[in-house]
Order: C-alpha cells, then sequence, then structure tokens
C-alpha cells in the first residue's frame, strides 16, 4: 500500500462497512478491498477486529456482500484464461481476496447465533450469474444465496441486479466452490507452480506434487514469491478449516464440521494425493541444519520455516479429522491414502525427514554454544504425523522396526517426556508422546526388538542419562517409565494406565531383565499394594492390577531368561502375600497407624504411599526432597528410601488417611503457552465438562487363563472404566470423598493375579533359603547370588505354571478422546499463529475461543530478544536493526511486537 493516503482511504472504506446499509454489490466501493491493500499485514491491520464485529452485528448485509464480491472476484480470476498477467488479471487481486476472507471467516464461526445464517449463506443451494464474454477490471460477478432470506436483525438482504433467468445457473454451494478453487490455486502454474509447467502439462492446474519425496522423484523449482503464494493461501483453508476451534471438545468430533467433512470426503483421488504428498514432503525434505553458524537465528530468520509450519499443520488438520457418523458410511481419505503408502523408499524419506526435525531440540540441547541453535516450533505436530502413520499404516510399523530405526524414535519419544514431564504447559506433548510409547508397544515385533543392547547412553542429552546404567532397550524403556512417574510429581496420574500398558504389552517378550530394572518395577508393586495407595480412591487398584498382569507375562512367557527378576520377587515375597491377605481393616490399621507416627515425630501431614517409591539415582542431579501431596493430585512421588535392601526392611511409608482418601479426578487437557497466553490444548472445559475425563483408558481386565484360577469374577474382564462402576459400592461422604468399603474390596481383591507370582514364590523360596543357609557356612563359595541365579534358571518352574495367551493393550479411541485430540493440535496451531509472521499475522487474535481456554499471562523477564522499559531502548533499537536484516530475505515486518513475542516462541520452542 505504500503511501499513508492509501493506507488511510482504505481504512475509512472499512468504516463505511459499518455505517452504511445495503451498500449496493455493484457500488465501485468494493474494488478498494482488493485493489489498495499491498500485504496481509496492511489487511490484519487496518480491517480491525473491532471493525470486523462492528460490522457483523450492525450491518451483516454488507458482511455478506464483501464475502460475495471478493469470492467472486477470486473465482472470476481463478478461470481468468490471462492469470496472473499484472495488467487484465492480477496476482494482486487474488492474494487480497484471500486475506480478506481469512481476517472475516473467525469472526463469523466465533458468534454461535450467526450458526444458521452460516449453514445457509456458505452451504445453502445456490444460483450465480454467468460469466460475461468479456472481463472488465471494474466488473464483479455476483452470487446469489437462495436460501438467504434476511439477515441477522431483519434486515433485508443483498439485492441483485435485475436479470434474467436465463442469466443465472445452478452451482454448488458457495464454501464448496470457495474450498475447491483454494486447492486449485495451491497449484496454479505462474501463482504456486513455475511458469515452466503451464508448457509441460496444457493445463492451468496440473496438480504437480511440489516437492520430490513421497510420490515423486521429480525436483519441482520455486521461489519466494511462489512461497509465499502458497503460504496465503494455506492460511486461508487454516482459517476455513478452523471453525473447529469454536466447537466445545466434547462436541466436535460427534457434528465436526462441514468444511473438514467436504475436504477429506469429496474431493478426487489425484487431487488428494497431490495435496497429501506436496504437505508431506515440504514438511520432511526441510532441513534446519542445511546451512547454520551460530545464533544466526538472531539475525536472520527464514521464510521458508513457515511454509512448512501451515504445510504440516493443514495436513495434521486433514489427517487428525475424524469424519462424523452423521456424514454416513464414508472415510477420511487422507487417512486411507496415507495408510495405503508401502514403497521402501517413501517410508526411509519419512523416517530420515520426521527424525530430523525431532533430532533438532535435542541437538540444541547438547550444543557447546547455549542458544547457538533455535530449536523448532514444531516438534509436537511432528510426534503427531509420527502417531498418525503409526496407526494407520502397518507396512510403516514394521519397517521402523525392522530397520532398527524404532530405537531411534523410542529414545527420541522419550526426551520429549522427559524433559517436559514437570511443565504443566506441555503436559499435553507428555501425555501424547506416552500413548505412542503404547501405540508401538502393541505391535509384537517391537517387544522383541527391545532385546538389543543399548549402547549409546552418553550420547544422550543429560537430563536423559541413567547413571550406571547397563541393559538392553527395554532396560531402559521401563526405567525411563519409572523415572516419568516417580520424578512427575502426579502431574502425570492421567496416564500412568497408558504407562503401564505399555509395560504390559513388552512383557511377554523381555529377556534378561536387569536387576535395576526388576528393582524398579518392585518399587512400583510396593507402592501400589500399600493400604494409603489402594483405599485413596476406586481406581487405583486397576493399576495394581496392571503392573501384576505384566510381572505375570515376565514368569510365564520368559521365565528362565530373567532370573534377576525372579529373584527380585522372591527378596519381596512378603508383600505379596500381604497382599493377598489385604482386608478393609487391615488397611485402615495400618494407615492410622503411620499417620500416628508421623504425629509423634512432629512431621506435617503424612505422606501418600506412591511417595514411597525411591526416585531412581540415575538422575545426574541430586535427589530431591520429598513432595507432600497436594489437595489437587492424585498423589505425588519423590525421593525417599537409599536401596532396595532398606526398602526391604523398611515398613510402609506413612500415610495421610484424610488427604488419601480424596483424590480429584484427573484433568487430560494440560495447558498450551506461549509468552503471553495459555492454552489448555487438550480440549481444555469447565470443571463440569466430561471432557475434563478424555483421556481414554488403556487397561483391560484378566486373562482367560488367570480368570480359570480365580474365584467366582464375573467382572474381571471389564476395562478400568466398568470396573470403576462396579466399584461404585464404595461410599463417598458429603463432601465427595471416597470412603472405600469391604463390599467394593471384593469387587476386585480377588481379580488380583497373584496366583503365578504365589506359585514360583512357594516353590523356589525353600531352595532359595536352603542356599543362603549354605552361604553362611564357612568356605562356602561366596557368590551366592549367582548360584541363586542359576538355581532359578535350572528350576522347573514352568512346568508348575500355564501360561496366559498374550494380551494387547491396544489405545482406544471415544469421542472425549478425540476430542482432546483436535484441541491439542489447534493449541498448538493457535500458538504457533501468534509467532510464525513476527506478529503482523495473527487469525484468531481476539477471537472468541471454545475448543480450549485461552487465559492471559503475564510476560516473562527481560531478554536481549524482549528488552523492556526505557532502559533497554538500546536493546530494542539493536533487535529491531538486527530484525530488519531478516525482514529483508523473508519479507516479513512486525518491528517492536516481533522482538517481543521471541520471547514467547524461545520459551515454548519446538515442544510448544
Amino acid at each position: 500500500m505504500g503511501a499513508g493516503d492509501s493506507k488511510l482511504s482504505f481504512k475509512k472504506d472499512v468504516f463505511r462497512l459499518s455505517e452504511e446499509h445495503n451498500i449496493p454489490a455493484n457500488d465501485p466501493y468494493w474494488l478498494s478491498f482488493w485493489e489498495l491493500p499491498e500485504s496481509a499485514a496492511d489487511v490484519f491491520t487496518l480491517f480491525s477486529s473491532a471493525d470486523i464485529r462492528r460490522t457483523r452485528d450492525a450491518h451483516l448485509e454488507n458482511l455478506e456482500t464483501l464475502i460475495l464480491v471478493v469470492t467472486s472476484r477470486l473465482f472470476t480470476l481463478r478461470h481468468h484464461p490471462s492469470f496472473p498477467d499484472p495488467e487484465i488479471a492480477p496476482e494482486r487481486d487474488v492474494l487480497n481476496c484471500i486475506r480478506i476472507l481469512t481476517r472475516l471467516l473467525p469472526f463469523i464461526y466465533e458468534k454461535e447465533s450467526l450458526a444458521e445464517w452460516e449453514r445457509k449463506f456458505f452451504w445453502g443451494s445456490r444460483r450465480k450469474r454467468t460469466r460475461r464474454a468479456s472481463i472488465t477490471k471494474t466488473e464483479v460477478i455476483f452470487d446469489e444465496a437462495v436460501e438467504t432470506n434476511t439477515t441477522e436483525g431483519g434486515k433485508s438482504p443483498v439485492t441483485p441486479p435485475t436479470l434474467g433467468e436465463t442469466d443465472y445457473e445452478t452451482v454448488q454451494p458457495l464454501m464448496e466452490e470457495l474450498i475447491d478453487t483454494l486447492v486449485d490455486m495451491l497449484f496454479y502454474v505462474g501463482f504456486t507452480l513455475p511458469k515452466s509447467y503451464g508448457a509441460r502439462s496444457q493445463t492451468k492446474v496440473p496438480y504437480t506434487i511440489w516437492q520430490s519425496g513421497v510420490g515423486s522423484n521429480t525436483p519441482v523449482p520455486s521461489s519466494k514469491e511462489l512461497e509465499s503464494n502458497k503460504i496465503e493461501t494455506l492460511r486461508l483453508l487454516l482459517s476455513i478449516t478452523s471453525q473447529c476451534m469454536f466447537i466445545p471438545a466434547n462436541i466436535l468430533p460427534v457434528h465436526g464440521t462441514r468444511a473438514l467433512t467436504y475436504l477429506v470426503t469429496k474431493s478426487e483421488k489425484r487431487i488428494v494425493l497431490s495435496l497429501l504428498c506436496s504437505l508431506l514432503n515440504t514438511t520432511l525434505k526441510y532441513n534446519p541444519a542445511s546451512w547454520r553458524v551460530p545464533y544466526d537465528h538472531i539475525v536472520f530468520s527464514d521464510p521458508r520455516r513457515v511454509l512448512v509450519t501451515y504445510s504440516l499443520q493443514l495436513l495434521l488438520v486433514l489427517l487428525l479429522y475424524p469424519v462424523p457418523e452423521s456424514a454416513g458410511d464414508i472415510k477420511n481419505t487422507y487417512r486411507h491414502w496415507l495408510g495405503r503408502l508401502h514403497r521402501t523408499q517413501d517410508f526411509q524419506f519419512m523416517v530420515d525427514g520426521m527424525s530430523r526435525i525431532l533430532n533438532q531440540p535435542m541437538q540444541a540441547h547438547t550444543s557447546y554454544l547455549p542458544g547457538s541453535q533455535k530449536a523448532l516450533r514444531w516438534a509436537p505436530e511432528m510426534i503427531m504425523l509420527f502417531w498418525e502413520i503409526l496407526q494407520v499404516n502397518k507396512r510403516f510399523r514394521s519397517f521402523i522396526i525392522d530397520t532398527d530405526r524404532a530405537y531411534d524414535f523410542v529414545v527420541l519419544i522419550l526426551f520429549y517426556a522427559i524433559e517436559h514431564r514437570l511443565d504443566q504447559s506441555k503436559s499435553g506433548v507428555v501425555r501424547m508422546c506416552i500413548f505412542v510409547l503404547q501405540t508401538l508397544s502393541a505391535e509384537q515385533k517391537f517387544g522383541k526388538c527391545l532385546n538389543k543392547r543399548f549402547e549409546e547412553q552418553n550420547t544422550l542429552p543429560q537430563s536423559m542419562i541413567i547413571t550406571g546404567f547397563s541393559g538392553t532397550f527395554a532396560d531402559y524403556l521401563i526405567m525411563s517409565i519409572y523415572n516419568l512417574i516417580t520424578t512427575s510429581k502426579g502431574k502425570l496420574s492421567a496416564v500412568y494406565p497408558a504407562l503401564l500398558a505399555t509395560v504390559a504389552n513388552i512383557a511377554p517378550h523381555i529377556k534378561n531383565l536387569s536387576g535395576s530394572t526388576s528393582s524398579k518395577l518392585i518399587q512400583l508393586f510396593a507402592s501400589m499394594s500399600t493400604p494409603g495407595f489402594l483405599l485413596a480412591n476406586e481406581s487405583n487398584h486397576t493399576l495394581l492390577s496392571s503392573l501384576l498382569e505384566s510381572m505375570n507375562a515376565v514368569i510365564e512367557h520368559q521365565y528362565a531368561e530373567n532370573p534377576n527378576f525372579v529373584y527380585a520377587i522372591l527378596r519381596s515375597s512378603k508383600r505379596f502375600e500381604a497382599l493377598r491377605n489385604f482386608t478393609l481393616e487391615s488397611g485402615q490399621e495400618e494407615i492410622d497407624r503411620q499417620t500416628r507416627l508421623k504425629k509423634d515425630r512432629g512431621e506435617a501431614s503424612p505422606k501418600t504411599s506412591f511417595e514411597s517409591i525411591p526416585e531412581t539415582p540415575s538422575r545426574t542431579t541430586p535427589p530431591t526432597p520429598l513432595h507432600v501431596q497436594d489437595e489437587q493430585t492424585p498423589f505425588a512421588i519423590g525421593d525417599d528410601e537409599d536401596s532396595d535392601e532398606e526398602a526391604e526392611k523398611k515398613k510402609d511409608q506413612d500415610e495421610d488417611a484424610a488427604a488419601a482418601k480424596k483424590r480429584t479426578p484427573p484433568t487430560p487437557t494440560p495447558l498450551v503457552t506461549s509468552p503471553t497466553t495459555t492454552f489448555p490444548s487438550p480440549g481444555t472445559q469447565p470443571p463440569s465438562s466430561p471432557v475434563e475425563d478424555a483421556v481414554p483408558h488403556q487397561l483391560k481386565g484378566m486373562s482367560e487363563k488367570a480368570r480359570g484360577k480365580m474365584p467366582e469374577r464375573s467382572n474381571s474382564t471389564a476395562s478400568p472404566t466398568s470396573q470403576t462402576s462396579a466399584s461404585a459400592t464404595g461410599a463417598c461422604t458429603p463432601t465427595g470423598r471416597f470412603t472405600p468399603t469391604p463390599e467394593w474390596i471384593e469387587t476386585w481383591l480377588p481379580h488380583l493375579q497373584l496366583h503365578t507370582i504365589l506359585t514360583v514364590i512357594n516353590l523356589l523360596e525353600p531352595e532359595v533359603r536352603a542356599t543362603l543357609a549354605k552361604a553362611n557356612v564357612p568356605g562356602a563359595d561366596p557368590n551366592t547370588t549367582n548360584a541363586i541365579l542359576t538355581l532359578i534358571r535350572s528350576a522347573p518352574v514352568t512346568q508348575q505354571i500355564e501360561a496366559s495367551a498374550i494380551r494387547t493393550h491396544l489405545f482406544e479411541w471415544s469421542h472425549l478422546a478425540l476430542g482432546w485430540y483436535e484441541s491439542l493440535l489447534w493449541g498448538f496451531i493457535f500458538v504457533s499463529e501468534m509467532d510464525v509472521s513476527k506478529g503482523t499475522v495473527g487469525v484468531w487474535n481476539g477471537t472468541t475461543i471454545k475448543l480450549f481456554k485461552v487465559k492471559e499471562t503475564k510476560s516473562e523477564g527481560v531478554s536481549l530478544l524482549a528488552p523492556r522499559g526505557a532502559v533497554d531502548a538500546l536493546g530494542t533499537t539493536l533487535v529491531e536493526r538486527l530484525g530488519s536484516v531478516g525482514r529483508q530475505v523473508s519479507g516479513g515486518g512486525g518491528g517492536g511486537d516481533r522482538a517481543g513475542r521471541r520471547s514467547t516462541s524461545s520459551e515454548n520452542g519446538g515442544q510448544r
């Protein structure tokens, strides 16, 4: 726009929208909306949210006309034989039409009372004036929505010029034509593809895949201008599909949105494959390390990152969308074709691209120059993409296991989970990582491949190094899961079932468990079997049941290969026997006894049972003090016991009965934060919303074999959800606290799978005691442990126990879980948009989001990239000058706001 007069003129035209009634559609006034702006920044700055809302609420007929004229202009230029011609059919007009629509749509979606109007206007039957032979620069092609009778407030609709019936034709709904046009523009020669492709294909829209990779081996030249046009078009497609943001998370998976349903179900196969491969290749071919000098991200900005960000986000929006049942028996074609990929070279390309992006934040952590490398912002989205491919493509799952690439992804996923386990703002990412591990573990070949020795631990970031570790990948995975539980202070309680399900899935295939790993499993059992934990709420016993299932699977399927684990069980035999004889009376007596001991020692409130698990010494940092459970967390875990031997000698940790009995249901919707905003990514709803229980339970009941060995257990195959309902015989006090009853205990205690373990103890304990007694005789072999391990290996235990069928705990989707997942994705997109264009564009800034909550937070402290106050004026100038260098490269803008945003994106980084 350049000159100040032009900006002022455009602003006056914006004001006119909300001041006049029924501006005619053929008024030359409308031309200013695609002729005056010169950038997205002009549109988003001069067409403010207040202007849009004022027009929407007071003069909806003008907003309706504006949408009609800009879409008509866009459709006309799309079909113009000379587009893009600077004089006859300028590219500028298309871009400004796209920008105007991008700006308007979120404010239409946010107003719930406009839902019916939006349905009729965008999706109703429509007649369109036929295109003239000659198209002049000032002509406006008018679209008429037949169903639209009146606008909000009783105002008359726009009246088109009087024409004969032969001048109109019935066409597809406005939004369908808009979506089709935008998809075509993504592959339009001279707009998003090089002009040379027009001569080759003899068509303006050849649907050529943007880059080589999946589905194409032909490199396609590009330019900054072509990529900028792709960015603008992708942004509008995201704006159209962002109606999801304005629907509560518990409703979205049930009803869906018309735009996304149309996009993923109605497109032709050729279009789907071209768009899928283009977005996939653009995302995965990006190499952040193609060139780099330390701290280059402070001076330069990479314009290609914006294109990659939008490509990945739209790809995930298409792949994650669950087609609602109301749409009929139709499938998401993008998920379908992603699941049909099968070429080895395609899988190799995808694995290399995903691991390169996920590795970059790890490399930034291990750099010798702190802050010299900028972590990519879309690592969480890349984890989402990896998870989606795992779920839909069984050939891909086999590929990463057969080629040993599964080891890389296990370590990468564990890195993000461990790194952010205590950050509530990233708990959505951590939970997703845990679900990815569970999905991987469902493959039997994955469990077997984990028996490979893990030798490269010293190359990992410091937070992932387990001191003195020596073992297999299975050892490392189990010890990492143990660390997630013991060091997360209860923040991950909602996904403990998924962590234990992962262990249960790999347990039947594990060989040569180390002594340390075996001790960690026994320590988890010791904590979960304490009265304070079992009586704390109605569902904790399901965690104990899952852990027992894992322990049984190791014994029943790999007994001879795991003598260390069997020996660890024998050393803790009294705990298993005590659990068999557990009663409500004895449990409450133990809790009261521990409470009295605490008071006698003058300590504050006793800690919960899970705090009795000692924090693993694998952390390189000093042990942290015990974390006293907060009332709002189910339980917390901290450092306590010093060694396995002491664990055997000490009594169970003291418990506060009152605190233990009170457990707030875990909220499955953690927060997604930006420098100034906090977002509950997993579909946060008001406290009364059922979405707060959206994280699905993953654990099933017992095996058939175990059921046959136990007393009557009609409910034994029920999932934790049904077990919880069965356990409703536990009473609740008027304050809402759970009170266990003997009847409630009888619904689950007889079903615990103790038979196999108690059989092993009965068979081996006498022989082990005899071996230990011989060791005390003078002149005996001092290496008693080896003798016991040999005894365990050779004992005919497998003849006395019957192996249960191997069971797999799959990740179970529900409507609430899908709502959580969708809100997590759109939370990432919302945060990313605040920074992606350095403050010049914020598509959803200031809108009323319903999918998750937006909470204003205080800005971070002063830094070079985010100076504050008059004292930092020199720093501000320096940042702006450095930023101008980057703007010359990227074409961005934003000045001081750009600098302010940086602190936020740095805080959230690639992990958000």
